[in-house]
């Protein structure tokens, strides 16, 4: 038993995914004997209703000079942080000299905007390489992880701040009180928090289980997001869904009564009530669908395996490392994962060491069927390799359940 990481409250898992390496532990051959293993399990707290890891790697196991993620690679995710900077530029007052801080900033995707419109900014970026990359595009960024004693910092020298910034990142912080606390510090009386995460609410209906992995230790819904803050007098005034990751949800918080809240949030707290988000039955029938869901692909890939069909992954994705060794999926059923990631190539996938190749070594000679592991840009993806379906390539997609798309 453990204590909920918001709460304190006792927690118990209701899965386990069972041993598991780092999502993002792309590594190299030689490295293999001395690869680093958790227990991957996650846990319903019934008093704050969050979805969390029992167990997170230490964050610098996570994030560190050697970081394999880099946000520009996706143009869709360019399209949808320049709209999302449009949208927090649009709000301040042209007399203004607003400031702006992104924690877990990456490349500088989002903040360049800022940067290139001549706003004051801050980004944070605890993997140096990133921040590096960030930096170099005339981002001003420092590589630290975020809580109260930076926030301070940050005021000591820039003063608060209009609006804080995150997007897929707030979800991979345990220490989210103390992250909590750093952005009350850090805002305006008046400055607005907006941040962006994996919804658990899609995450449920479409069994979609690849988003919990190591980086992943929270899988908010409104009803936790609103906890966690209204513990340090702040409020969850407004919401927009999102559709990027597979369905996200963006959160606006404020300094509990600075803002009046939209009635978009009540709406949203009934519809996760009927949901059954914060019931302990849900996540034991959301167990169930994960388990049938794992057999059903193991099965199909081995069948189509021993027809004598080539299979080869498409795009190395953190939350491929979950499938992969959830489902015991290695190099006897995809040949290799194709990837345009040069900092993943040559190398190997986290524990199930499948090898990581260019993309041109896809379309150089088409498999009879690609996994897509990276399910949540299907729709760029697949636009993108009609010569591969034109060529009697088919597609292999486990969300929201296994099947062959021809």
């Amino acid at each position: 038993m453990s204590g909920c990481l918001v709460c304190g409250n006792n927690i118990e898992p209701f899965m386990s995914f069972g041993q598991m390496p780092l999502a993002n532990g792309f590594l190299p051959e030689e490295r293999f004997s001395g690869e680093y293993f958790y227990e991957l399990s996650v846990a319903f707290c019934p008093n704050c209703t969050m979805v969390q890891l029992v167990r997170q790697p230490a964050a610098g196991k996570m994030f560190h000079d050697e970081y394999a993620f880099f946000s520009g690679t996706s143009a869709a995710m360019a399209v949808h942080f320049e709209r999302f900077a449009s949208r927090v530029i649009s709000k301040f007052p042209a007399s203004d000299d607003p400031f702006v801080v992104e924690i877990g900033c990456n490349d500088g995707i989002m903040l360049r905007h800022f940067a290139d419109a001549g706003i004051r900014h801050l980004g944070i970026e605890p993997s140096e390489n990133v921040a590096r990359a960030a930096n170099a595009k005339g981002v001003r960024t420092i590589s630290r992880f975020f809580g109260e004693d930076l926030a301070r910092d940050i005021v000591r020298e820039h003063g608060r701040a209009d609006a804080f910034l995150g997007a897929n990142v707030m979800c991979h912080i345990a220490g989210i009180n103390s992250v909590i606390r750093g952005i009350k510090t850090l805002l305006k009386p008046d400055g607005i928090a907006m941040f962006e995460d994996p919804y658990l609410g899609d995450v449920i209906e479409k069994t979609s289980y690849d988003q919990i992995y190591d980086e992943h230790v929270f899988l908010f819904s409104l009803s936790s997001v609103q906890y966690a803050f209204a513990q340090h007098g702040m409020e969850l005034i407004d919401i927009e869904p999102q559709t990027t990751h597979g369905g996200s949800m963006r959160y606006l918080i404020a300094h509990k009564g600075a803002r009046n809240v939209s009635g978009r949030v009540a709406a949203q707290l009934k519809t996760e009530d009927e949901m059954g988000l914060n019931r302990a039955e849900t996540f034991d029938a959301f167990r169930k669908r994960c388990e049938e869901s794992r057999d059903a692909l193991k099965t199909l890939l081995s069948r189509l395996k021993g027809e004598g069909r080539r299979i080869v992954g498409y795009a190395a994705t953190s939350k491929s490392t979950t499938i992969l060794n959830y489902c015991d999926i290695d190099s006897s059923l995809l040949e290799f994962i194709s990837d345009t990631t040069p900092i993943k190539q040559g190398k190997f996938s986290p524990g199930m060491h499948i090898p990581v190749r260019p993309y041109r070594d896809f379309v150089s000679n088409y498999p009879d069927y690609a996994l897509l592991l990276a399910w949540n840009h299907s729709e760029e993806i697949m636009a993108k390799e009609e010569l591969f379906r034109d060529a009697g390539g088919k597609w292999i997609v486990f969300v929201p359940r296994v099947r062959v798309i021809e």
